[in-house]
């Protein structure tokens, strides 16, 4: 889902980098935590295990918070609770966070996750995996 939040990623990673430079501890250990977690996921995809590829997420999401409070705000956290509470098991913020793109896991009952998620004004978006990151292809308002 678009967010319809732009935004240059490049203000949250210099934080993170900067921080990574000065030795913070809790921003080390985050970024270790999170690479282990990526790693799970991967596997847990790869496997075929959607579920706990989607709880994962959510564990990512959580702890992926605590890095920058500019990943997040209110209205994410908001757009966040109302997926969670539509039946998604987990999702994240696209990229660095603070706007961009969602992606949720939703085993059933995507259809109330859609349209709880219209409610507060994100876009469905198709999407595909690749290994460029996340970008539109064609933005074609309606």
């Amino acid at each position: 889902f678009s967010t319809g939040i732009e935004r240059s990623a490049s203000d949250i990673l210099s934080e993170q980098n900067q921080k990574s430079k000065e030795g913070n501890k809790d921003v080390i250990e985050t970024l270790d935590h999170i690479k282990g977690i990526g790693q799970e996921t991967k596997d847990a995809f790869e496997s075929g295990d959607l579920d706990r590829f989607g709880e994962l997420l959510d564990v990512h999401w959580q702890i992926k918070k605590n890095l920058s409070n500019k990943i997040s705000n209110k209205f994410i956290d908001d757009c966040y609770k109302a997926a969670m509470s539509n039946g998604a098991m987990g999702g994240k913020i696209m990229g660095a966070g603070g706007g961009g793109f969602f992606m949720f896991y939703c085993s059933e009952n995507q259809k109330r996750l859609i349209s709880a998620m219209k409610e507060k004004s994100l876009k469905p978006m198709k999407f595909r995996f690749d290994f460029e990151g996340a970008k539109i292809l064609v933005n074609m308002k309606r």
